[in-house]
């Protein structure tokens, strides 16, 4: 699959100008997805109108990310995943694409954990149902997509923290794929423990099969996905912020905040002068 993003010397980061934000995303065959997205990064553009925005997919979608870059050319620009955790897609798929890419780029961290994070899966919760006052007997599975990685895992689990700190009530991190437990093995061992009323919180950024998936699987209410609540988009604009600062974010992947630097480190030519190597 190949696509041809276009740009102009309006949208596109020119030497010593403003770095140009590209917004990562998986990609799906749900269409819904796709116009979601484009929603999104349509947000970002209102809270900063001078900020070059691109979107690029990892699969599934046009524009491909590779695509994306291409049109770039040798201009500068910041990587955000619109990813919800650290996983094989965040630690070797955008970097590997973003060293081959001829533009000079970081990769800033996902989206989670942050507590920007949990205000949208709050809301989303707040306008499915969930009370104010929760009762003693009431519980939440944060159903999430699900990676092989232990440290994808770990962020999964730390946002579930984070919201179970925020409702006063036990959150319990679920997965559609890849890992345990499922979302119905989370709610059967809540309601063991004596939690009548469990809700999903969907911890995906846009609709698609394992946010339907998850969602026909839940007792009570559930969630809708993430999406364009402004909550994301100034999550994205605050990773794109920080990956901008001198030493990047801790959560970042490793060896990715400065693919230009990547490809100096095998081989490839240098393309731009020396304020590019200084940054």
């Amino acid at each position: 699959m190949t696509a041809t993003t276009p740009t102009s010397d309006r949208d596109t980061a020119t030497p010593g100008g403003t770095p140009a934000l590209v917004v990562v995303a998986h990609g799906s065959r749900d269409p819904r997805a796709l116009s979601t997205v484009r929603a999104l990064l349509d947000r970002v553009r209102l809270l900063r109108p001078t900020l070059p925005v691109h979107l690029g997919h990892i699969e599934l979608n046009e524009p491909l990310l590779p695509d994306t870059l291409a049109a770039l050319g040798g201009g500068e620009a910041v990587l955000v995943p619109l990813l919800l955790g650290r996983g094989h897609h965040v630690k070797r798929d955008i970097p590997d694409m973003a060293a081959a890419s001829p533009a000079r780029t970081r990769v800033a961290a996902p989206l989670g954990p942050h507590p920007l994070l949990v205000d949208a899966l709050h809301a989303r919760l707040r306008e499915a149902g969930w009370p104010t006052h929760p009762a003693p007997d009431h519980a939440v599975v944060l159903a999430s997509a699900g990676s092989r990685d232990p440290e994808s895992r770990a962020d999964t689990s730390r946002t579930a923290a984070l919201l179970a700190a925020r409702l006063g009530v036990p959150v319990v991190p679920a997965y559609a794929s890849a890992a345990t437990p499922t979302v119905p093995e989370a709610v059967r061992a809540l309601t063991v423990r004596g939690y009548r009323r469990v809700a999903v919180a969907s911890c995906f950024t846009a609709p698609g099969r394992f946010a339907t998936q998850c969602a026909a699987q839940a007792p009570w209410i559930t969630s809708a996905p993430l999406g364009t609540h402004p909550s994301m988009a100034h999550l994205l604009l605050h990773r794109y912020d920080r990956a901008l600062g001198a030493d990047g974010e801790e959560n970042a992947p490793k060896g990715a905040r400065d693919c230009f630097d990547m490809r100096l480190r095998r081989g490839a030519r240098p393309a731009t002068t020396k304020a590019a190597l200084a940054r």
